[in-house]
C-alpha cells in the first residue's frame, strides 16, 4: 500500500496532538514534512523488514564496539529543525549531540537531526518521495545519508553541500568522516 498523504497546514496540529496520535495509533507509522504534510505507512513486508533490521544491526555492531555515539531504529521519529517529523530506516547520533539533550527530549521525538541515516526503498515505496525526505535531511543538518534501491540495484549517496552519488549494486559504502572505521557492503538485493 502507497503512503497516505494529508495536507494540514489549514489545522492546528500541535506537536503534542502529533506525538498523541503517534502513540494512539502504533500499528500504523506517521511522519509530518516540513510542509505540514501528515504521511500514514502502512508496515512493511518481511523482505524489507529483515534488510533494515540487518542494516540496524550492522551499525549497531560498530557503534557498540567505537561507542562514538547512538543507533536508532525506524521506530523513532526526529523532530527536525525545519518543524518536519521523520523517522528513517536507521539513524546515528554523536554522543555529546544525544547527551547534549533533556531527559524529556530524549523520551519523546527527539529535537534533532541525526548525523547519519538509511532509507531503505520497499516494494511499495515512492523513490521521488523518498529523494524528497533524503533532501529535506541533508536541509535539516544530517552529514551522511544512504537511500538504498533494491528495486533498480543502486545505493545514492548524500553528502552535505554535495551532489548525489549513486553506485550500482554489489558496492561497498564507507561512513567517512562521520561514522569512522564504518563499512558496508552491500551486495544484489
Amino acid at each position: 500500500m502507497s503512503p497516505l498523504r494529508l495536507k494540514l497546514d489549514t489545522v492546528d496540529f500541535s506537536d503534542e496532538q502529533f506525538y498523541h496520535l503517534c502513540q494512539n495509533n502504533r500499528e500504523l507509522k506517521f511522519e509530518r514534512t516540513a510542509k505540514r504534510e501528515l504521511i500514514i505507512m502502512s508496515p512493511v513486508g518481511g523482505e524489507s523488514g529483515n534488510r533494515e533490521a540487518d542494516l540496524i544491526i550492522d551499525l549497531g555492531i560498530w557503534n557498540r564496539q567505537t561507542g562514538l555515539g547512538y543507533t536508532f531504529s525506524s521506530s523513532t521519529i526526529f523532530k527536525l529543525p525545519n518543524g518536519a517529523d521523520l523517522s528513517p530506516d536507521a539513524a546515528w547520533i554523536q554522543r555529546e549531540r544525544w547527551q547534549g539533550l533533556t531527559p524529556e527530549q530524549r523520551r519523546k521525538f527527539p529535537p534533532i537531526a541525526p548525523d547519519f541515516v538509511i532509507e531503505l526503498r520497499s516494494a511499495t515505496d515512492d523513490l521521488e518521495m523518498l529523494r524528497s525526505k533524503m533532501q529535506e535531511y541533508m536541509n535539516a543538518g544530517v552529514q551522511l545519508g544512504w537511500l538504498i534501491n533494491p528495486q533498480q540495484q543502486q545505493v545514492e549517496i548524500y553528502r552535505q553541500k554535495q551532489d548525489v552519488e549513486v553506485r550500482i549494486l554489489p558496492t561497498q559504502l564507507s561512513g567517512e568522516d562521520v561514522l569512522p572505521g564504518f563499512s558496508l557492503s552491500l551486495s544484489c538485493y
